[in-house]
């Protein structure tokens, strides 16, 4: 009986690079994601983390190299854009609402302390069925019973079958993921 072969990767980052203002954000990131798989990114600020998190999301392309889901390019029009569920616990404007939409999503928040936010945000990864999660800072402001929930919730995602990628740069506890440390930029 022939050997077996591992299955093909979901998501393939062959040679990945990318450049910002001339400067070398990243640099030859190669990975193979299977279903199932945490990465969780850790690195100092500067380092290209949500830099490689918007190239996953495809919002943005990488200088050199690629990414494929599927073999096709995740910056493609199709299927990889549905399979995705963004979380950056940034507190940002958000671009497609008016100024005044934007001040009402803001008071609403209001009052609401930081970790509230968060698990607001964490209900919303819930709420919508997604296979990939890109989170972006996800413990930020969390208090310990706030991030065992969100460790939680990761791990049963992953049982499911699901692939999450975790931008940090606190200890996050997430069972057989893969840590990929970013290189700091700056000298």
């Amino acid at each position: 009986m022939p050997p077996l072969c591992p299955p093909p990767p979901w998501l393939l980052l062959n040679n990945v690079s990318c450049m910002h203002n001339a400067q070398t954000v990243l640099r030859d990131i190669n990975l193979s994601i299977h279903d199932g798989t945490t990465l969780v990114l850790t690195g100092a600020n500067g380092s290209g983390k949500t830099t490689l998190l918007r190239m996953l999301a495809g919002f943005s392309r990488p200088s050199m190299g690629e990414i494929l889901w599927n073999s096709h390019d995740v910056t493609s029009p199709g299927q990889y854009k549905l399979q995705l569920n963004w979380m950056s616990l940034k507190d940002t404007v958000k671009k497609k609402l008016t100024m005044l939409e934007n001040v009402k999503w803001f008071e609403l928040l209001e009052g609401k302390d930081g970790s509230r936010r968060k698990r607001l945000q964490l209900a919303r990864l819930l709420a919508i069925d997604r296979l990939i999660w890109l989170l972006d800072e996800p413990s930020i402001v969390l208090d310990a019973e706030g991030t065992r929930l969100l460790e939680y919730i990761i791990a049963e995602h992953r049982k499911e079958g699901g692939i999450v990628f975790v931008s940090t740069h606190l200890p996050i506890e997430i069972e057989d993921s893969m840590p990929h440390q970013l290189p700091q930029r700056f000298p």
